[in-house]
């Protein structure tokens, strides 16, 4: 094999990989992979999870073993041990989480190097490393995509290991955290260039010029008067270079909207298949002619012999994948694209573009990899899916599998020697590192070949539920490579794939399990969050907690530049939040070990919680309140440590709300740790205001909790509660969730005085402040008992808790309704209900009547409420476990 891919390599001498010296890095990469092709045999080895399909032969051509291997990789234990020696500090670097928001731009020589779907800026991910890790930590990544974990890992001096499901993401991984230099590699572009240039570039000229672009437009057949004609001649602009959504029929000058055109059909002979298909009509109408000198200009033309006639021997020689598309989302449900004539892989590419990619192809196959690097993104801008675009930069529309009706046929030799720069700027603005991550192929639901507790800091981007089909969008890139996505894995909500929510949650637990286990105690993990639906980030919540993590911190990630879809959706995410998490010290599961299900590991986890807890957050008008340190939340964190644990709860909601506040100092509504509380208070002396919890009303529980807050502020009378609690009640309201009467909520959560007896000290405390007549009387004054009349008043802990014990009562004799319900679905109901019987039921171990009653309600109900979840998810587990 010509491989020029280990000149660079070859020029430097020797080199030593795991402690093995080569005479160049040829001799490495020869080396392993003999032995990869060794384990290639075994069948044992092909049959781990994830493996993706192919054969031997593509699969090494696309590795680069050890550091790299289009499947699972053998070598991760051997890095991990040498790693191990050259770095023995094993202390971790930071306590807190990292709680700036971020904002990084995606304008930048690296991250545009290729288009792939997702990618978070590298520079936003290092400096979450340079918080978590000290040089030479190892960090990884278990949804890699195209490796930007590891392009920061090599920017800050920290070994790597990326781990992806896609052979795409991985082979693109290994080319963004390549250690070629510019120079190099733009020397081999010159070699090169000639070669395009006479067996590429030949098949778009002219005798006037090169074709930049040719226009193929769909021929639409007007309903009015059967008239067929071509859409770009009746909507193209020439003055404004723009097109009309809407048209009129040229024969009798109906109007016609884009929405409801009909497209003509038409039967054409298919040489690859051999035999006709049926399509849908297009006709070449308008080309972009660039001159050997003077101005790029615009004609109209017709057929220039761009047809399986004049080109379909060659492409037989060469050999065109016969691929047929898959019942895919994206080809079979989101679109049909069997109607638009694309039923197999070639159908994406006019012949002219299909040969043209698979000349370059042919060309660039056994050079350095980077030179495919760019084949993928040209050969992705090659398609029919290339978009007419009036101010010019013709592209396909992103993360979709998309045929426009006036589709640009772009000119490859052009696309492609672009491409080659944006590399050559690549390379430079890297820098050439030295430190190469070590990449596997596979499923991260199974990393069997990284031990455990060898992790220093995780980041991961992961899929969120059917934002993006990342196997449908591979699937032209990976037919150029010939090695496929194994989709059994993948962690989608798919209709094709037939995954639900359910199947993507238990997916990622799996994954987080994974994580959990080969992070080391006490370190964190990352993961960048960008999805709407509040039933994917439950999903991703109630994973994270049944694996082990514990949530210290939310903060956002803005990305600057965003994609068309996050400037005109309403319901796209304009910057991504991201979850700071982290696995319990080694010391904390030994002592729960110890103790066991007693109030001595209550508050021995709460004080472990609180040290991973950022004791500080500013933001321009001052101090953020930190959601985390709300009383509430800890409790839930508590909860969720015990239930994963599958240990009784030891304490109430009040009996855990009473101790916490007799162990922990409580600032501004936050729980604080004694040895935080002076470093809150100085950055607190700094402000003016202090920091305000949000609350938003959209169930029973938060009603209670804004009630809890508005009494606490001012105790009211219902008359004065009434108007300001109607104005929360409003459009955020959980579809299906009962509403509760004002009332109810207040007899059954708080106190009312009745004029007997001295004024509470917190109505006193509320009308001696705001009431200049009512300063300095005495509690059973006259005058101050009128005034404070009908109020209600948050209760002192003493009678919390027995209004506590009786609301609970009360809820669990009302889920005794919802159990004898006979219906099919619950229309209607109280969560707070629901949430009190799941945890009474999970006490009891009765974990089917979870099951049981989860299946009365909506979907949508249960996935989007966070305790809901929890105890259904750990109820499925506990009853497969004792199947």
């Amino acid at each position: 094999m010509d491989d020029l891919f280990n000149s660079q390599a070859d020029d430097a001498g020797p080199v030593e990989c795991l402690g093995q010296p080569f005479q160049n890095d040829k001799a490495r990469r020869e080396h392993f992979l003999k032995l990869l092709a060794e384990k290639l045999k075994d069948p044992g080895f092909r049959n781990q999870e994830g493996f993706p399909h192919g054969t031997d032969e593509a699969i090494l051509e696309m590795s680069d073993p050890p550091y790299y291997t289009a499947c699972p990789n053998p070598w991760l234990t051997d890095f991990l041990s040498e790693w191990k020696v050259a770095n023995s500090d094993g202390t971790p670097k930071a306590y807190e989480p990292f709680v700036s928001d971020v904002s990084e731009g995606k304008n930048d020589p690296i991250y545009n190097a290729h288009s792939y779907h997702t990618k978070v800026p590298h520079k936003a991910i290092m400096r979450y490393i340079e918080h978590y890790t000290k040089p030479g930590d190892v960090v990884f990544d278990g949804f890699c995509g195209t490796g930007m974990t590891g392009v920061a890992a090599q920017l800050t001096g920290r070994q790597a290991i990326l781990c992806d499901l896609a052979p795409l993401a991985t082979f693109l991984a290994s080319n963004f955290c390549t250690t070629t230099s510019p120079e190099t590699f733009s020397v081999e572009v010159d070699k090169l260039h000639s070669q395009i240039e006479s067996d590429v570039d030949a098949l778009y000229r002219t005798n006037d010029g090169q074709r930049d672009f040719t226009i193929y437009s769909t021929v639409v057949e007007c309903e009015n008067c059967q008239n067929q004609f071509d859409q770009w001649t009746e909507s193209y602009d020439e003055k404004t270079k723009g097109v009309a959504a809407n048209i009129r029929c040229p024969a009798c000058n109906s109007q016609i909207a884009s929405k409801t055109m009909k497209h003509a059909r038409t039967t054409v002979y298919d040489p690859i298949l051999d035999k006709f298909i049926e399509t849908k009509k297009r006709v070449q109408r308008f080309v972009k002619i660039r001159p050997n000198t003077g101005p790029a200009i615009e004609v109209w033309s017709s057929e220039d012999g761009n047809s399986y006639e004049k080109f379909s021997q060659e492409i037989l020689r060469l050999g065109v994948p016969i691929l047929e598309i898959p019942r895919m989302y994206e080809s079979h449900y989101k679109r049909n694209l069997a109607a638009e004539g694309v039923t197999h892989f070639h159908h994406f590419y006019t012949p002219r573009n299909l040969l043209a990619c698979l000349r370059l192809w042919n060309l660039i196959r056994t050079r350095y990899p980077l030179f495919k690097f760019a084949f993928l993104n040209t050969s992705w801008h090659a398609t029919i899916m290339r978009r007419y675009n009036a101010g010019g930069g013709h592209r396909p529309k992103t993360n979709t599998l998309y045929i426009p009706a006036l589709a640009s046929e772009g000119r490859v030799s052009k696309i492609y020697e672009k491409k080659l720069q944006d590399i050559i700027r690549f390379l430079a603005a890297k820098g050439s590192p030295t430190n190469k991550p070590v990449i596997t192929t596979a499923s991260s639901s199974s990393l069997k070949n990284i031990p455990s507790d060898s992790i220093d800091y995780i980041f991961i981007d992961p899929p969120f539920g059917s934002n993006i089909m990342y196997s449908d969008l591979n699937f032209i890139w990976e037919a150029w490579l010939g090695v496929r996505t194994d989709i059994k894995q993948e962690a989608v909500e798919n209709q094709i794939q037939e995954k639900t929510l359910d199947d993507y949650r238990v997916l990622m637990r799996l994954c987080f399990s994974e994580f959990w286990r080969i992070l080391k105690p006490g370190r964190w993990m990352t993961v960048e969050f960008s999805n709407t639906n509040a039933s994917i980030w439950n999903s991703i919540q109630s994973a994270l907690s049944e694996a082990g993590f514990i949530v210290a911190n939310v903060s956002t990630l803005d990305k600057k530049q965003r994609s068309i879809n996050s400037y005109t959706s309403t319901t796209s995410v304009k910057q991504d939040l991201v979850i700071s998490a982290y696995k319990p010290n080694g010391g904390l599961e030994e002592r729960f070990e110890k103790f066991g299900s007693s109030e001595e590991s209550a508050w021995d986890f709460v004080k472990t919680h609180l040290k991973y807890l950022p004791t500080v957050k500013s933001q321009a008008e001052g101090l953020e309140f930190i959601a985390e340190r709300d009383p509430r939340i800890i409790f839930d964190r508590m909860v969720a440590w015990f239930v994963r644990h599958n240990t009784p709860i030891p304490l109430s909601s009040q009996e855990f709300q009473d101790g916490l506040r007799q162990r922990f100092p409580e600032r501004d509504g936050m729980v604080f740790l004694p040895d935080q509380v002076s470093e809150y208070e100085k950055k607190r002396a700094q402000v003016a205001h202090a920091p305000q919890m949000e609350l938003f009303v959209s169930d029973e529980r938060s009603a209670i909790d804004w009630l809890t807050e508005f009494l606490k502020r001012r105790p009211s009378t219902y008359q004065e509660i009434h108007p300001e609690f109607i104005r929360q009640m409003g459009a955020g309201w959980r579809k299906h969730e009962a509403k509760p009467e004002l009332a109810d909520l207040l007899e059954e959560n708080f106190l009312k005085y009745e004029g007997s007896g001295d004024v509470p000290s917190q109505i006193h405390s509320y009308l001696s402040t705001n009431h200049k007549d009512l300063r300095g009387l005495d509690k059973s004054d006259k005058r101050l008992v009128a005034k404070a009349k009908d109020r209600w008043f948050v209760p002192d802990p003493n009678k919390a808790q027995d209004l506590e014990k009786k609301r609970e009562k009360a809820l669990l004799k009302e889920f005794e309704t919802y159990l004898a319900f006979t219906g099919r679905r619950l229309k209607e109901f109280r969560l707070e209900v629901l949430r009190a019987g799941f945890k009474a039921a999970w006490v009891n171990k009765d974990y089917q009547t979870i099951i049981k009653l989860a299946q009365k309600i909506p979907e949508a109900s249960l996935q989007e409420d966070e305790q809901l979840l929890m105890w259904y998810d750990h109820a499925l587990t506990r009853t497969e476990a004792d199947a």
